[in-house]
């Protein structure tokens, strides 16, 4: 970890959790923060340390993980640019729960416990916001929870794919581009099975031509099919004249 000297306002105005602030509010705020940037691998926040700093992510992607006492990773989910890190402990005062590292190299702005707090009472926008955004990782981890307890691996993994489509894809498209393609080793350690089993899974998806490598990305040709295909519903296969047209399903 570096420290760098103080950045603009620019970063901290793109975070969702700070929109609509003023200049002069944000100006304020880039003055309390501490701006680190961290190399790829460096650990943020580590998981049982004690309650630290929040860092807003102002550029970079950070991995939000643990191991579990047999050495096994469990990958909860990246935080984008514009997103939190340590926030959870930073505001109940508990250790941290889970390890984060810089996935790249990652730019963030820093304030204390202290100050996220009085940040939070002072702009009742923001405070709203950041509820939301708590209330949204719970129905997250509520969907996750029912997934590991009654989907078997293979639908697990057709419901991330499905998952990870609609959060890329605009507003009722029929497909959706994923840059860069999901890992395979990630999706692994996110839903609690091997790296084998989610080759075997995507190699059967793009057979039956509902994925298309192109390039560094993934395409998912067809997100009604296969939601169809995560709630049951058989797949027939699509004549080979139409397989990864995007939109193609019957």
């Amino acid at each position: 970890m570096v420290a760098v000297p103080q950045m603009s306002t620019l970063g901290l105005a793109r975070a969702p959790l700070l929109a609509d602030l003023s200049q002069e509010r944000l100006h304020a705020l880039a003055d309390r923060c501490t701006w680190r940037r961290f190399e790829p691998g460096q650990a943020i926040v580590s998981r049982h340390a004690a309650s630290g700093d929040v860092h807003l992510i102002v550029d970079g992607k950070v991995r939000i993980h643990v191991y579990s006492a047999d050495g096994r990773e469990v990958l909860f989910t990246h935080i984008q640019e514009g997103g939190i890190v340590g926030d959870v402990a930073a505001v109940d005062g508990g250790r941290r729960t889970t390890d984060a590292h810089a996935s790249g190299r990652v730019l963030s702005a820093s304030l204390t416990a202290t100050d996220f707090r009085q940040l939070l009472r002072d702009e009742p926008r923001v405070e709203e916001r950041y509820v939301r955004h708590l209330l949204g990782l719970v129905r997250s981890l509520t969907d996750r929870v029912i997934e590991l307890s009654t989907l078997g691996v293979q639908n697990r993994i057709r419901a991330e794919m499905l998952r990870l489509a609609r959060a890329a894809a605009d507003e009722d498209a029929a497909s959706a581009r994923l840059l860069p393609a999901p890992r395979h080793a990630d999706l692994a350690a996110q839903l609690g099975t091997t790296r084998e089993q989610v080759t075997r899974e995507l190699s059967a998806l793009t057979r039956d031509g509902l994925l298309q490598k192109r390039g560094g990305a993934l395409l998912v040709t067809d997100l009604q099919r296969l939601e169809e295909l995560v709630v049951g519903r058989p797949l027939v296969p699509i004549p080979a004249s139409q397989a990864g047209k995007p939109g193609a399903h019957h």
